[in-house]
C-alpha cells in the first residue's frame, strides 16, 4: 500500500474554533492567544490494489484561482480527483469534512467534491451534526451527502468494508467518531482521526478537555499504541506536524 499525506498547512486553533494559518519557520506560538493549539491539517491518500482511498477531506479551502486545495494537492502527487474511489470519514468536524463538497467560485453552486467515489459516513454522526448547531460543524459542507447516491451510511458500531477495511465507532473525540484499519498483504494501516491525532499523544496519558470523552480517548490511544506496535501497524496522524506517518 502507498500512503501520501496531503498537507494543507499548519494552523493554530483556540476556544474560538477558528483555524489561523501559522508559519512554523518564522512565527512563535507564544504570540498567539493563550491556550492555542498548533496542528497540521492533512488528509491522507492510501492507494491499494483495489482502491484510491481518501481519509477525511481537510478544511475545504480554495486556492486564489477558486480551485479546491485538495484537488491541487492530489494533482501534485499525480492523482486526478476523479480517480478517488472511496472517501472514509472519521467524523464531520469542519477541519475534517470541509472538502466533502466545494462551491463553484463563479456560480456559487455547491457540488460533491468526489462524485465518482463512494463516501462512507457514520449516519449517527451526520444526524447529530445536522441537528446540533455547533461551531465545530459547518452543515453546508456535508448536507449534500443526504442527496448523494454514492453514500454508504454506516449504522453499526463496527464492521467491514469490501473485506479489507475495518471500522469501529468509538464515541471518544466526538459523540459518533469512528476509526479505520486498512489491511492488505499482511500490512495494517490505522487511521484514528481525532481520537489519535498526534504521535506524542500516543506516548502519554493525555486527557483533552475538547474531546467528548477525553478519558476514553486516552485509554483507546494506549490500547492502540500497544497493540499497533506489537502487530507493526502503520499509524496515520492527521494533526501531526513532524510525524504524519509512523511505523515502528
Amino acid at each position: 500500500m502507498q500512503i501520501i499525506p496531503l498537507s494543507e498547512g499548519s494552523f493554530t486553533i483556540d476556544k474560538t474554533k477558528v483555524f489561523v494559518p501559522f508559519d512554523t519557520s518564522r512565527e512563535q506560538l507564544n504570540d498567539r492567544p493563550i491556550g492555542s493549539l498548533l496542528v497540521e491539517i492533512q488528509p491522507f491518500l492510501v492507494i491499494t490494489k483495489r482502491d484510491v482511498i481518501l481519509l477525511d477531506t481537510g478544511l475545504g479551502y480554495n486556492l486564489s484561482d477558486g480551485r479546491p486545495q485538495i484537488y491541487h494537492n492530489l494533482e501534485k502527487v499525480g492523482i486526478n480527483p476523479a480517480q478517488v474511489t472511496k472517501v472514509l470519514m472519521s467524523h464531520l468536524h469542519k477541519d475534517h469534512a470541509g472538502g466533502i463538497t466545494y462551491t463553484d467560485a463563479q456560480t456559487g453552486e455547491h457540488f460533491i467534491s468526489f462524485p465518482y467515489a463512494t463516501y462512507f459516513v457514520q449516519r449517527r454522526e451526520f444526524d447529530y451534526a445536522m441537528g446540533i448547531g455547533s461551531a465545530s460543524y459547518i452543515t453546508k459542507d456535508f448536507e449534500l451527502l443526504d442527496e448523494f447516491s454514492k453514500v454508504i451510511w454506516l449504522h453499526e458500531d463496527a464492521g467491514t468494508i469490501d473485506g479489507y477495511i475495518r471500522y469501529e465507532l468509538t464515541q471518544a473525540h466526538s459523540q459518533y467518531h469512528q476509526v479505520f484499519w486498512i489491511e492488505e498483504d499482511g500490512a495494517t494501516i490505522f487511521f484514528g482521526g481525532d481520537d489519535a491525532p498526534q504521535l506524542q499523544q500516543m506516548k502519554s496519558r493525555f486527557v483533552a478537555k475538547y474531546d467528548f470523552n477525553g478519558k476514553k480517548c486516552m485509554e483507546l490511544r494506549q490500547e492502540w499504541w500497544e497493540k499497533g506496535n506489537q502487530q507493526h501497524w502503520t499509524f496515520l496522524f492527521y494533526h501531526d506536524i513532524q510525524s504524519p506517518v509512523y511505523h515502528k
